[in-house]
């Protein structure tokens, strides 16, 4: 484990170098049993999913701290897997059978009296060199079998996270697709008075624990995203003189401006390689799309537009852009290939568009509604066809995917301040994300591995 500086938001730990501190590997089965092949599965891909009922006792611990590190985990993969609104995991007031000895098979017909489809047992023990080792075991209750089994080796400061890897891995199991759990959410901290409001950059789990301040609040900050490596991000900051562009290393806290340009940078995004920023750079009355070479800081100009040209975001093959621009007359969604050229307006709906985001998936883009006096948030394909408003209200901004683009986050203002909130992409399942004060302009980081 890396020593880290107070200041810094996060230990750089990624899950790569977690699981290299000690090599994580497949839990043989228990003695008799052999890991299923994939008979319990949850159908995500229909509209209205059924959650699946799920057993989640306590994980087994040592004594003392390690018992309740045991617990903790146990909390954490429970409301992950409760918050993606895909598992309903039952009260442990109905368990018949305690487990105590998670090496042990189930007792699966006190679990099938419950109705639980899916159960999760694990332990975690520490270490003679003082590491935290952490199992689980994942069980197909009705087919009596076990379908995964994994262990993880780490400092015991990395405890929340193995509790996100592990809700990833029994997601990825049951429903097929990655999971989102072990990843952050950067963000702007908002407090004090509206006409004296203090913005910060923040940084926390995308459950909102562990939140970390990145900024101290002097200049007001804007639109921060996150790198492909989630080691960096680049932001917009008010400080001296005109609006600026900024890269900010997570690891080092190290900033620096992106180009030095006259007038306003604004709107940064990376690129899926993470080696360009794209941004907008105003001229007049105009802005227009420029992306730098973070290597040699050369910039391309890619729209030549008498209009406002802004917000760009790229296709995950990196192909595309997608932008918001007035040149129609009013806020619309164009897409055009990432190297300038011919722009297609995509959104024709009533109303304006802003904020459009390229779905990690490839095959959507979220946006910003506007129109008789609300505002929406809603998903279209790539070619602006099946659009499908996911939740609308007094202000409602700044749509981000999730790392396998299941879910969006956004923020929301009923006029005495933001929050942020989520909701799946099929318009169910929204709730709102805990911070500890006002927050707005969310960007979803890439799973940290």
């Amino acid at each position: 484990m890396l020593k880290t500086p107070l200041h810094l938001p996060y230990p750089t730990l990624t899950r790569r170098r977690l699981l290299t501190i000690g090599a994580g590997s497949a839990l043989v089965a228990v003695t008799g049993l052999r890991p299923a092949e994939a008979v319990l599965k949850l159908d995500v891909t229909q509209g209205n999913v059924q959650p699946m009922p799920i057993a989640l006792p306590d994980f087994a611990g040592g004594t003392g701290p390690d018992s309740d590190v045991a617990r903790n985990v146990t909390g954490i993969i429970t409301n992950n897997l409760r918050r993606s609104g895909l598992f309903a995991p039952i009260d442990p007031a109905a368990y018949i059978e305690r487990i105590s000895n998670p090496d042990v098979a189930p007792k699966f017909p006190d679990w099938r009296a419950i109705n639980a489809q899916a159960l999760v047992t694990g332990r975690v023990t520490r270490q003679g060199d003082g590491r935290l080792r952490a199992e689980f075991r994942l069980w197909d209750v009705f087919a009596g079998q076990q379908q995964a089994g994994q262990q993880y080796f780490t400092t015991p400061d990395n405890w929340r996270r193995i509790g996100h890897i592990i809700s990833d891995a029994i997601y990825e199991r049951l429903t097929g697709e990655k999971g989102y759990f072990d990843s952050r959410i950067v963000f702007v901290d908002e407090s004090g008075p509206k006409d004296r409001r203090v913005k910060r950059l923040a940084i926390m789990d995308q459950d909102g624990a562990n939140v970390r301040y990145l900024t101290r609040g002097e200049d007001l900050v804007l639109t921060p995203r996150f790198s492909p490596s989630t080691q960096e991000i680049t932001y917009m900051s008010f400080g001296q003189g005109d609006p600026r562009v900024y890269l900010l290393n997570i690891e080092t806290n190290q900033r620096e401006i992106v180009g030095n340009f006259p007038g306003m940078t604004f709107s940064p995004r990376f690129s899926p390689d993470g080696q360009r920023v794209i941004m907008s750079l105003q001229q007049g009355s105009n802005s227009n799309l420029f992306t730098m070479d973070l290597r040699s800081r050369n910039t391309t100009r890619l729209t030549q537009s008498p209009a406002i040209d802004t917000a760009p975001s790229y296709s995950p093959d990196g192909t595309r852009i997608c932008f918001e621009s007035d040149r129609g007359g009013s806020q619309q969604i164009y897409v055009m290939p990432s190297t300038g050229g011919n722009a297609q307006r995509i959104s024709f709906g009533e109303g304006s568009y802003s904020t459009p985001v390229w779905s990690p998936r490839g095959d959507a883009i979220a946006f910003t509604k506007q129109g008789g006096g609300k505002f929406a948030i809603g998903i279209m394909r790539t070619d602006g066809s099946g659009e499908r408003i996911l939740t609308e209200g007094f202000h409602n901004e700044g749509p981000t995917f999730a790392p396998n683009g299941r879910v969006i986050m956004f923020f929301r203002d009923g006029g005495g301040g933001p929050s942020l909130f989520s909701v799946d992409i099929t318009g169910r399942n929204e709730q709102r994300i805990p911070t500890p004060s006002f927050a707005s302009d969310p960007a979803w980081s890439p799973l940290l591995s």
